[in-house]
Order: structure tokens, then C-alpha cells, then sequence
């Protein structure tokens, strides 16, 4: 008597064993999650931690916090909503041309800035300030999406992700300021982890490029043409160039990119630190969102009695509208 028929999922997990690289992660070899659960008969764990990813409320809340440009510029301008569906389509290029595992790529990809604060990078920074000021140790972005799918998510019980996808969302940046201790920042868990930090690269450079130039912070003329050169002259071709190199100079166990597009990326990077990051636009609203950001984060000590970790959680999970809206309520005079 025969045994019974596989269930898709098990038909899936052997299809990837025969056809992903030897470097790459199956689903099938997976470290599994902190909570064991009873498997999906279609899904595999990867392909149902990004569907827990998607509905999730920490992830409706991007579409409405600033990447890099304050969010009422223009409906063209990124969103970290935006900002994420770029670095998941770029990360799972690169992971199907190099035969590593699309959908744990895909997951690490949508949950790797779900811990972002309002307000982008100046949000994150001020609330670091907060942190350890009341004797937190630090607050990071990639550390905080961490404690999102652990800790906070459905009321407290959290998502329940499995390893690679929660050691992937750690290990998305290095960060120059960090509070990830013992995560090995310097070589990530998987190479399907590794693909999406180097995707999220090519997302911001080029988008951050491409919103400063639509926002007229910059003109073509001002980009040094080496860059242009090198990269490509437009917005696609750029990332088609970057996603290219990546792939031909990738192996044996390593992501990477050739030493060319490594210095004219840093040049980039550099470039748009000085000429967009430091714009006179963006630094001019930087005192505003430190006033917001201290005032919330002061209601929720004083008036809600928050512990300084609720607090670091509550401001940091708000979107750039909320933000504003409760702070017009708490900081406006009442008749």
C-alpha cells in the first residue's frame, strides 16, 4: 500500500532542493521559530512569514512615513512603503538569477524597515538621543523591526518569524551607530540575507537620486559624470547596471560587487550625503521633528506613564501624520 500523496508544500521544498544553488537556504533546512507550529500543507515557512509580513499593521503604517523627503512634497515621492517594494523587487532579481531562495529573500526584504521611525533618518536619530538618555542603550532601526515581529505585532505575540527571516531583518545594515549585539553584522546568516542588504543599497542611492532630482534639490549638471559614467545615465538604467554587476561578481558563498561600481557606489553615497541629505530643505526641518518627536516622547512618560522602552516602541511604530495630528493635540493651547 502506498503511502500518502505530498502535500504541495513538501512537492515545493523538493523542487528547491534540486534546483537552488548549494549556497542558498531551503526552506526545507530552515532553523524554524522560536514557537514550533504544525506546517502548511501548501505554504512553505519562508512563503508564510512573508504573508505575515504583508498583513501586518506595522507594515500598512509604512505608507505613510518619510523615507528621505517629508512625505506632503509630491505624490511621486518615496515612501518607506515604496522604499521597501523597491529593495523586494531588486533583492528578488538578484536572488533568482543567483539560484538562492526568492521567498526568504522576499521576507527579509518587506520586514527590513518595519521598526523605522516617523519622520526618516532624523526621526531615528533624535529617538536614539531619547533612548539613551533615559538609559536605553540605543535605538536602531534594524534592531527595533526585530523586536516588531517578536515582540509587538498581534498584540504583543508577534509574528513568530522563523530564524533566517529574523536574523536577515538584523543583519539588512550595518549601521554606524548600533545596539545589535552578537548578530554578526559583518557576514550575514545567509546569502539570501546578504542580497537584501546590498539591494537596499541600490534602492536608496537611486531613488534618493531620483526624488532629489524630481524635487529640484539637484540638476543633472551637479551629479559628477564619472558616476553617470559608470552606473548609467538614468534612473533604471542605473539599477540595471548595479544588479548586473552584482550578479557577475557573486559566488562561491560571497555578494558582491567589482571594485569599479564599489568606488563610484561610495561616491555616490558621499555625493548625496552632501548634496542631499545636508540640503538646506531637509536640515531646515530638522529642529521641527526634534520638537515633535521630544514632546510625544515626553507625553508618553509623564501622561501615559510609559517605562522609556513602551515609549522608544509607541513613538517609533507612529507614521508621519499620527505624529503630527497628537502633537497638535498635546502641544495646541485649549480655549
Amino acid at each position: 500500500m502506498s503511502g500518502e500523496s505530498p502535500t504541495l508544500r513538501e512537492l515545493w521544498e523538493r523542487q528547491e532542493l534540486e534546483f537552488l544553488s548549494p549556497f542558498a537556504c531551503p526552506a526545507s533546512r530552515s532553523r524554524g521559530r522560536a514557537k514550533p507550529e504544525p506546517f502548511c500543507t501548501i505554504r512553505t515557512a519562508f512563503q508564510r512569514d512573508r504573508d505575515r509580513i504583508i498583513h501586518s499593521k506595522s507594515f500598512r503604517r509604512l505608507k505613510h512615513k518619510t523615507q528621505v523627503l517629508s512625505l506632503p512634497e509630491s505624490d511621486h515621492t518615496r515612501t518607506r512603503l515604496t522604499h521597501t517594494l523597491e529593495v523586494s523587487q531588486i533583492a528578488r532579481t538578484i536572488s533568482r538569477a543567483l539560484r538562492l531562495n526568492e521567498d526568504l529573500t522576499e521576507a527579509i526584504a518587506l520586514a527590513h524597515d518595519l521598526g523605522h521611525t516617523p519622520f526618516g533618518h532624523t526621526g531615528e536619530s533624535v529617538l536614539r538621543e531619547l533612548a539613551t538618555s533615559h538609559g536605553l542603550p540605543g535605538f536602531h532601526h534594524a534592531s527595533q523591526s526585530l523586536r516588531v515581529v517578536d515582540c509587538l505585532e498581534r498584540d504583543g505575540r508577534g509574528l513568530n518569524l522563523t530564524w533566517e527571516v529574523r536574523m536577515g531583518i538584523a543583519q539588512h545594515s550595518k549601521g554606524q551607530v548600533d545596539v545589535r549585539d552578537g548578530f554578526n553584522l559583518e557576514n550575514p546568516s545567509t546569502l539570501e540575507a546578504w542580497v537584501v542588504r546590498v539591494s537596499d543599497s541600490i534602492a536608496y542611492l537611486n531613488h534618493d537620486l531620483d526624488d532629489a532630482l524630481g524635487a529640484k534639490f539637484l540638476s543633472r549638471e551637479d551629479i559628477p559624470q564619472e558616476i553617470l559614467t559608470t552606473l548609467g545615465e538614468s534612473h533604471g538604467a542605473r539599477i540595471g547596471a548595479l544588479v548586473q554587476d552584482v550578479v557577475a561578481n557573486s559566488g562561491n558563498g560571497r555578494i558582491d560587487f567589482s571594485a569599479p561600481f564599489l568606488e563610484q557606489i561610495e561616491k555616490l553615497r558621499n555625493f548625496l550625503y552632501v548634496s542631499v541629505y545636508s540640503h538646506e530643505s531637509v536640515k531646515h526641518e530638522e529642529p521641527k521633528v526634534a520638537h515633535v518627536m521630544r514632546t510625544l516622547f515626553d507625553h508618553a512618560l509623564g501622561e501615559l506613564g510609559f517605562s522609556p522602552q513602551d515609549a522608544v516602541d509607541w513613538t517609533s511604530g507612529m507614521t508621519d501624520r499620527y505624529a503630527l495630528q497628537l502633537f497638535r493635540q498635546i502641544a495646541e493651547p485649549k480655549a
